[in-house]
């Protein structure tokens, strides 16, 4: 089972400071010609985020655009979107998680359109283990090994912990470990693989749940928000510069299970660092709804 992916692990911090500027599409009539270099900007640890740019990619390619993927954390994503360094990115979540980021960038930056409003944030936790509900976790902290695993720390559902959930729930004599998603995945993983109770910070799309026996604690006092929706959001003039794309992202949608397929294939079901084929096999699979993306 796959516990990690390579794209993770870029430096996406300092990547904002190190792009080149946009190019515009290319004038028509030479079919050789690349109509414009896009570069897609992803947030680390995000699976959604990975798999729709991974996707994106290849349709974008496909339509003989030049394509990079730059990963980062959403700090600097939302800066690097504002200052024109990147062209879109496609996790941005909304109304709760990404909202502080909006309002700090949200006049230099263009929504695009959401493409699923199934999102939540929640906490989980092994199936068998003997509580259900974020109100019995502070009495039950032993049972957990005093621990709460959670992701990057500049993530939106980190911020979501540390400032709703941990004090509405009287956790803060839990340790909230930060450091990434793959290496939260791994200790879930393998406290499973031992029997041992855990609790982790995860979200509504995930491989995860399919993956593992695991099960969403209660949020009785609404502390992760309600559902959310997935937004792609450009920099200002992308539509200017690359308007069919624009098009397409704005008319883009995509159900949480044909996401769920995606990403197993992508994080699951493989172990290597080559998505390319991964992702051309998945496209293959289902073509038609890939091919609609772009009419």
């Amino acid at each position: 089972m796959r516990k990690r992916h390579s794209a993770l692990i870029a430096t996406g911090a300092i990547a904002a400071l190190a792009l080149t500027g946009c190019s515009a599409e290319a004038e028509p009539g030479n079919a050789t010609e690349s109509k414009g270099e896009i570069t897609i900007a992803v947030f680390n640890g995000w699976d959604e985020g990975v798999a729709t740019s991974l996707l994106w990619e290849n349709i974008l390619t496909e339509q003989g655009y030049d394509v990079n993927l730059e990963y980062a954390d959403p700090a600097p994503v939302f800066a690097g979107l504002s200052t024109g360094d990147y062209d879109f990115t496609t996790d941005v979540w909304l109304p709760g998680t990404h909202s502080k980021y909006l309002e700090t960038y949200g006049n230099d930056i263009v929504e695009l359109g959401a493409w699923n409003d199934t999102a939540s944030l929640t906490v989980a936790v092994n199936a068998d283990a003997p509580i259900d509900s974020l109100a019995e976790l502070a009495e039950n902290a032993d049972l957990f090994g005093n621990q709460i695993v959670g992701i990057e720390p500049g993530a939106g559902l980190t911020g979501v912990m540390e400032d709703a959930v941990i004090p509405g729930y009287g956790l803060e004599d839990m340790n909230f470990l930060t450091s990434s998603t793959p290496a939260m995945l791994t200790e879930l993983s393998t406290a499973l693989d031992s029997g041992e109770n855990i609790v982790v910070s995860l979200w509504r799309p995930h491989w995860a749940y399919d993956a593992f026996d695991i099960k969403d604690l209660e949020d009785p006092d609404g502390a992760l928000g309600g559902s959310e929706s997935m937004y792609s959001y450009s920099r200002t003039g992308f539509a200017d510069d690359f308007p069919e794309v624009a098009k397409w992202l704005e008319d883009f949608t995509m159900d949480s299970d044909l996401l769920h397929s995606l990403e197993n294939a992508l994080f699951n079901e493989y172990d290597g660092d080559d998505y390319a084929p991964i992702v051309e096999d998945w496209i293959s699979q289902n073509q038609d709804w890939v091919d609609s993306l772009t009419n």
